[in-house]
């Protein structure tokens, strides 16, 4: 790992790694191309004749492949290092890409949807999730929180803002279609940038034989048992993004009832998600300062648990103030970034050796909220209404914040232990 010095180059005073920069800026151009379709894809196919609910199974199969894919890239980095994890992410996402547009999508062949979309899912996760691995590997720990949040920033910005904007143009220049081809280029371009640009020497123990490779798989279960602590991140890690995805399922039919039409709806929640890419930045240096556990505890699980609360009541209170509303969604966007140092601190909890199946089972967390949320919603709405959900979800991220207490560090925990030996001297 390499160490602060006084030759710190701009990049490293502002918390990108300079060893590691065109990785990030690689990430940013890859994610701008995997995601420029997800805000479009569903009304898409149904405008083109697919059903509802055949677009959303499809959507669903992506999720599974996501989730999957997000647990191994961890040991799979552990395995083969990043840029072979990454380079494998690339080709799986061009082969799926390539047949969904150019044979399924054209035809309209739902059997061939299904397998092809969800072969592309094994994508984004192997590359940016394996660069994510690759930081924390190669960041010194005083910078690790910074760094994460730079990395989460240029994942979102790819993912969410650049990808939809660049969408929004490209439809209407050049069609949906088009549109979707341009991303083979736009994920080249990224994946370039990150391998081969990216000068940075990652070096681990030789694990050359295949006993030894299928051992780091192995581990990435394995350490759920040897480091509780890991599960209970990966715990927190579901907590932080299941209402993300639970909102956009009720809350719009919530807010039309209290004078908040849809289309307003949808700026705000494109708002909560500029919010929430600056604080991404904000909160990997808050991290650092302040301590990544209690950023989590305090600023993500309870504050993400009160502006959740606040979403249902205040339009309620102040039916139809726009500003108001959105403004509430802003702040929860920004606490929803608060968990940002959960990527620095669940590696810091074990060994160097143990680090990147620490970062599956954190990387399974981020792909199981694409579940996680729609589930709570399909099992629960009727049930409780959306009053009951929203309890629900804002008492996850207070149980998180408990959850969160118990997430202390080596050596947090030597100090905790010398303490209590003193005071039974005394």
């Amino acid at each position: 790992m390499p160490n602060l010095n006084q030759n710190q180059t701009f990049l490293d005073r502002i918390g990108i790694p300079a060893n590691l920069a065109w990785g990030y800026f690689g990430v940013l151009i890859f994610m701008m191309g995997d995601g420029l379709e997800l805000a479009w894809i569903s009304p898409f196919l149904v405008d083109e004749g697919l059903s509802v609910q055949q677009a959303a199974f499809l959507t669903t199969s992506y999720g599974v492949t996501i989730a999957i894919a997000a647990w191994l890239s961890g040991v799979l980095v552990e395995a083969f290092g990043p840029r072979k994890t990454m380079t494998t992410g690339l080709v799986l996402y061009l082969i799926g890409h390539i047949l969904f547009v150019g044979l399924a999508i054209p035809n309209l062949h739902y059997e061939l949807m299904i397998p092809t979309y969800a072969l592309r899912g094994f994508g984004y996760p192997l590359f940016a999730y394996a660069f994510l691995v690759w930081i924390t590997y190669r960041t010194p720990q005083c910078q690790l929180g910074t760094a994460v949040g730079w990395f989460w920033f240029v994942f979102t910005g790819g993912l969410s803002v650049l990808g939809a904007y660049y969408s929004s143009w490209a439809i209407k220049a050049i069609g949906h279609i088009p549109t979707m081809w341009s991303a083979v280029l736009w994920v080249c371009v990224g994946a370039f940038f990150a391998i081969i640009v990216n000068r940075d020497k990652f070096e681990l123990e030789a694990k050359n034989s295949a006993d030894n490779k299928l051992k780091e798989l192995v581990n990435g279960i394995t350490i759920l048992k040897r480091e509780p602590k890991v599960a209970i991140a990966g715990i927190v890690r579901i907590i932080n993004q299941a209402s993300q995805y639970a909102f956009p399922l009720f809350l719009p039919i919530y807010l039309a009832d209290q004078g908040i039409q849809t289309t307003v709806w949808l700026n705000i929640w494109g708002t909560i998600f500029i919010s929430n890419i600056a604080f991404n930045l904000i909160f990997g240096y808050v991290g650092d300062k302040f301590g990544w556990r209690n950023t989590v505890m305090w600023f993500g699980a309870v504050g993400c648990g009160i502006f959740t609360l606040m979403m249902f009541y205040v339009p309620q209170v102040f039916t139809g103030n726009i500003f108001l509303i959105g403004l509430i969604g802003m702040l929860w966007g920004a606490c929803l970034a608060g968990f940002v140092p959960l990527s620095a601190l669940t590696p810091s909890l074990v060994g160097d050796g143990d680090k990147g199946a620490a970062m599956s089972i954190l990387n399974l967390g981020a792909g199981l909220c694409v579940f996680v949320g729609p589930a709570f919603v399909a099992l629960f709405y009727d049930l409780i209404g959306t009053q009951g959900l929203m309890w629900l979800l804002a008492g996850l991220y207070f149980a998180g914040a408990i959850m969160t207490m118990f997430l202390k560090l080596p050596e947090q925990e030597v100090e905790i232990e010398e303490k209590d030996r003193a005071r039974s001297v005394v």
